[in-house]
């Protein structure tokens, strides 16, 4: 599964952005069910950032952020990401998919 949180970082935040950003990376590769990571800042609009991680699955990714390092360094990074979903995976194991507050049935 992957993770892909976008970040909107003006211009003259953008070296601070990156350490940060790399910080936290450092992190979450440490932790177990990482695979890899991509940090990337769009073409068109320098403002707007990613980070993609990538994870052997969902509960690797949850418990990744558990713990004081995490909270420490990766938890106020993601505080700045854009509000929206950020986990996705194969559609087919991703069965019926709901928005959030949808109820079953």
């Amino acid at each position: 599964m992957i993770v892909l949180t976008r970040f909107r970082v003006p211009g003259e935040g953008a070296a601070e952005f990156r350490a940060q950003a790399e910080a936290a990376v450092a992190v979450l590769s440490a932790r177990p069910g990482f695979l890899g990571v991509d940090l990337g800042r769009n073409l068109d609009e320098p403002d707007l950032w990613t980070i993609t991680t990538r994870w052997a699955d969902v509960g690797s990714y949850r418990r990744a952020l558990n713990g004081l390092e995490a909270k420490m360094v990766v938890v106020p990074l993601l505080s700045r990401a854009v509000d929206e979903p950020t986990a996705y995976d194969d559609p087919d194991r991703v069965g019926v998919n709901r928005p959030r507050g949808q109820a079953d049935g």
